[in-house]
């Protein structure tokens, strides 16, 4: 079993870093006959092969989550020594700098709003079925009838969209970076996912954050939208440039 190991960065080379930090690599020996180059492209052919490392390497980084800062690297990163990794790091030390000032003593939470089909979805919205007159033959009615669950479909999904942006809005003041994903193609259990987002907040402040979104889930469920929250995790959304 391949074990985590730390690698010490001097710190020469970081002086920027917020409340004296010390930089440290997690790194594990990577046998070549595993995650040689000619390996891992064979491998990436097979999702759960793909699927195993992407766990074990995301369950590495989330031990380290109690840490001031946690950078993670993307998935296979290799390097050929201990050497190479330390010579990385120093190349790219302003950058790192940057990144570790930015999420520094802050955690992630990601944010999915559903819109719940099974409580009718937004209530807020209510038009009636035009009435059949006696002038109206079949063929009218029932175009009439079309023409008005067509707007009402399209009312609903206007009001849907001005609900999640206000509530991005009103939690990205929250939190020190929030990032939307793109949401509306992604299949979701119950009905549509209209928002899928990331929140950077102040470990400090997760409680408030927590409470906030809270609020927000027991006032939208009333209208049909079923909130859930997840973390705290590493800043995976916001280490990217």
């Amino acid at each position: 079993m391949v074990r985590p190991r730390l690698i010490d960065v001097s710190p020469t080379d970081f002086r920027n870093l917020r409340g004296n930090l010390s930089p440290w690599l997690v790194v594990a020996d990577a046998p070549l006959d595993r995650y040689g180059e000619d390996a891992i492209n064979r491998g990436l052919s097979d999702l759960n092969w793909v699927s195993r490392a992407a766990v074990a390497h995301e369950a590495v980084i989330e031990a380290f989550i109690a840490a001031p800062a946690v950078l993670p690297m993307k998935l296979f990163t290799i390097f050929a020594s201990d050497d190479r990794a330390r010579e990385h790091m120093r190349r790219d030390a302003r950058r790192i700098d940057a990144l570790i000032r930015r999420v520094a003593n802050h955690q992630e939470w990601g944010l999915r709003v559903v819109l719940d089909r099974a409580s009718g979805g937004p209530n807020a919205i209510v038009r009636a079925r035009p009435a059949k007159t006696k002038t109206d033959g079949a063929g009218q009615s029932f175009l009439k009838r079309k023409k008005a669950e067509r707007d009402r479909s399209a009312e609903l999904a206007q009001h849907a969209q001005e609900t999640v942006a206000d509530l991005y809005d009103r939690l990205s003041a929250h939190a020190g970076k929030a990032k939307r994903r793109a949401a509306g193609e992604l299949p979701v259990q119950g009905g549509p996912l209209l928002l899928d987002a990331a929140f950077l907040v102040a470990a400090k402040k997760a409680t408030r954050f927590r409470t906030l979104v809270g609020r927000e889930a027991k006032m939208l469920a009333t209208h049909g939208y079923h909130l859930t929250l997840s973390g705290p995790w590493p800043p995976y959304t916001f280490v990217q440039d």
